[in-house]
């Protein structure tokens, strides 16, 4: 009778090339090779998780953002100043643009007014400047005004910004819009400066915005009923055949007469485009930035 065969004992590890055999002799403790390379590789996780646990810079800079109204989405800007850090509050700038910067492109707002004089002295403006865009042939009422206070509520959520420092700033289309805007909220606003803006809407733009109700016998007296609690800048320029300076004028008379915190500058030598001579006057910037909401 035959014996069955033993099957031989399984080899504990799996054959192996002399390469993979070389290799594995690296690896153990006493190899010269194993303590470098263990280093080595704690050193590049230590430095991976040590990264990953520092936060990175924030962004700075003219940023791109967008509002989402009733499921439609309006494209707006948001200047961060290059030394901005979270350990402090930042003032705010709601920038209202005029009526040659409507559209859908986010850009356009930027490039005339607060924008450009940004760009020109970066450190005259410490602060969060929000630019949001009018759609074509809108203005700062409806729809508008609804783009731009949603920019500014999305802007002081995600920023650390100063909710006693919010300022109210617009040129043209864009100060009469600062002007209707502050008058609707006078609590939300630490400050407000409107360039060649109105009151009355003048003959050139009376077919597309009504004038103030008749019930207001007096719509500038009325008007600064409601801004006199806010510290008002006002800028016309004498030659502006688009929005006459009186329209200023009138508004700041009816401030003065109310002992509101208000000063009007009217330059002789200048037209519709008063807001670069305005916004390029360091001293307008500092007084801006000084002003708090009151309580």
């Amino acid at each position: 009778m035959t014996g069955l065969a033993t099957p031989p004992h399984p080899d504990p590890l799996p054959p192996v090339s002399r390469g993979e055999r070389g290799f594995l002799r690296d690896r153990s403790a006493s190899s010269p090779t194993y303590a470098p390379r263990v280093i080595g590789f704690l050193a590049i996780t230590l430095g991976m998780v040590a990264a990953a646990l520092v936060p990175s810079p924030p962004e700075t800079g003219f940023l791109n953002r967008t509002v989402s109204i009733d499921g439609e989405k309006f494209r707006y800007q948001v200047y961060v100043p290059a030394e901005y850090d979270d350990s402090r509050k930042w003032p705010v700038i709601l920038f209202l643009h005029g009526s040659g910067e409507r559209g859908s492109d986010g850009l356009h707002q930027t490039v005339v007014g607060l924008g450009s004089a940004i760009r020109s002295h970066p450190e005259r403006f410490p602060a969060i400047v929000i630019f949001p865009q009018a759609p074509e042939g809108k203005r700062w009422s409806g729809q508008g005004e609804v783009i731009a206070l949603k920019a500014l509520e999305q802007t002081l959520a995600q920023f650390e910004a100063d909710p006693d420092r919010v300022y109210l700033v617009g040129l043209s289309m864009g100060g009469r819009g600062a002007i209707q805007i502050a008058q609707q909220q006078p609590e939300r606003f630490a400050a407000m400066v409107a360039v060649c803006g109105w009151v009355v809407p003048p003959k050139a733009i009376a077919d597309i915005e009504p004038p103030p109700p008749e019930s207001e016998g007096d719509p500038y007296g009325a008007a600064a009923d409601r801004l006199k609690g806010i510290p008002i800048r006002l800028y016309h320029g004498s030659q502006d055949t688009v929005v006459p300076a009186s329209e200023s004028r009138r508004l700041a008379v009816a401030l003065h007469e109310r002992s509101a915190d208000a000063k009007y500058t009217e330059y002789s030598d200048v037209g519709h485009a008063a807001w670069d001579k305005a916004f390029a006057d360091a001293d307008l910037w500092k007084w801006l930035f000084a002003q708090r909401r009151a309580p």
